[in-house]
């Protein structure tokens, strides 16, 4: 009967040891539930984009935290061959939902919608350099824009909506380009992105976003469906949304590539309600489905832009189209987009000549 205190003690030792290792185990394999983004909602925007805590480790390296999830429009906006990275974020316990295949997504309030603008073979080092993080918020009374512009030694990016300008040159598929950078002013975002006075985010959009992406832990799957599985979107039926093409994909049909470059590069201006609504064309995807004068085949330009120019477009005639003419332009001026360019991207003014030099309507 002497020993029992004794061995209760043992008994007891042996079992603390235990529950210390197994709680040593736990910890090393604990994954956190909870986002470790920094939300504060009434003290957005920060000054700074890593107050956000949206990316672990090197900031420059984007590499997001739980929570964090990367994303791709099917067809991307030209802004000087700046290539972007995409992310976006919802508090938890929040989902958005689905309105129609060509509206973005209902985002609850607190989402952030995050895009990083890079180049790579930046000369004379021939690095990778992040020249700006764009952040939409949606705060109670809607959208907000926060512009972050990075330090040269990379390791910070800065709140900055003033605008600015940043001379780069870098290496394009071998080729030496430059180009006088725009880091748009709050004005200037408001331009491209807003309905009536309204605000709004452009690529979140189904019809953008129903296309594989290649996660890290999960390999390649449908980018509506991960929104789904992450609770970011409520559960919805998306096999039968209408889609855009990747308009560089050389294997889809020439009008099918023609129409997805014109809504992700002009409809959130020719748009109703959209900064350029006055004009007689209405580019967005399911505008252009089934009506060429939305096209602006056979339309009349509503001003003389040059008078060898007969129609927004004329078939068989890229040479007298107003659209390609305003594409190929540099001008301030002529230039269509109006805002985000400096250089003329090659490879979408072929893409939309070949398609006007294949049409044969005849115009009156």
């Amino acid at each position: 009967m002497k020993n029992i205190p004794t061995l209760k003690l043992i008994i007891l030792y042996f079992l603390t040891v235990l529950l210390s290792c197994s709680n040593d185990e736990s910890s090393e394999n604990y994954t956190p539930s909870v986002s470790p983004v920094n939300y504060n909602l009434e003290a957005f925007p920060y000054n700074t984009l890593s107050d956000y805590n949206l990316f672990e480790g090197d900031l420059q390296n984007q590499k997001p935290v739980l929570g964090v999830i990367p994303y791709k429009p099917i067809s991307s906006l030209f802004t000087d061959y700046a290539k972007k990275k995409r992310f976006l974020w919802m508090p938890n316990n929040t989902s958005a939902n689905f309105v129609s295949d060509y509206e973005i997504l209902d985002f609850p309030v607190g989402t952030i919608l995050v895009k990083t603008f890079y180049y790579n073979n930046v000369l004379p080092s021939n690095t990778t350099k992040l020249i700006e993080t764009r952040l939409l918020i949606k705060k109670p009374s809607g959208w907000i824009f926060s512009e972050y512009v990075w330090n040269e030694d990379q390791t910070e990016a800065f709140l900055d909506n003033t605008g600015s300008t940043v001379n780069i040159e870098w290496l394009e598929e071998g080729v030496s380009k430059s180009t006088n950078y725009r880091l748009p002013s709050e004005s200037e975002c408001r331009t491209c992105h807003k309905i009536g006075n309204v605000p709004f985010p452009i690529g979140v959009k189904p019809q953008n976003l129903n296309s594989a992406y290649p996660y890290p832990q999960e390999g390649a799957i449908n980018q509506l469906q991960k929104l789904i599985i992450e609770g970011y979107l409520n559960p919805v039926d998306y096999s039968n949304v209408n889609t855009v093409v990747d308009w560089k994909d050389l294997s889809k049909p020439l009008q099918l590539r023609a129409r997805s470059y014109l809504d992700i590069n002009c409809a959130h201006c020719h748009s109703e309600d959209s900064h350029c609504s006055y004009r007689p064309i209405r580019l967005s995807f399911h505008d252009t489905e089934t009506s060429e004068a939305n096209l602006g085949i056979c339309v009349v330009p509503d001003e003389d832009v040059n008078s060898t120019l007969t129609h927004v477009i004329s078939p068989g005639r890229s040479e007298r189209s107003v659209l390609s003419y305003r594409m190929n332009s540099t001008e301030e001026s002529t230039k269509m987009p109006l805002i985000g360019r400096n250089l003329v991207d090659d490879q979408a003014i072929s893409l939309i000549n070949d398609w006007i030099d294949e049409l044969t309507q005849t115009c009156e």
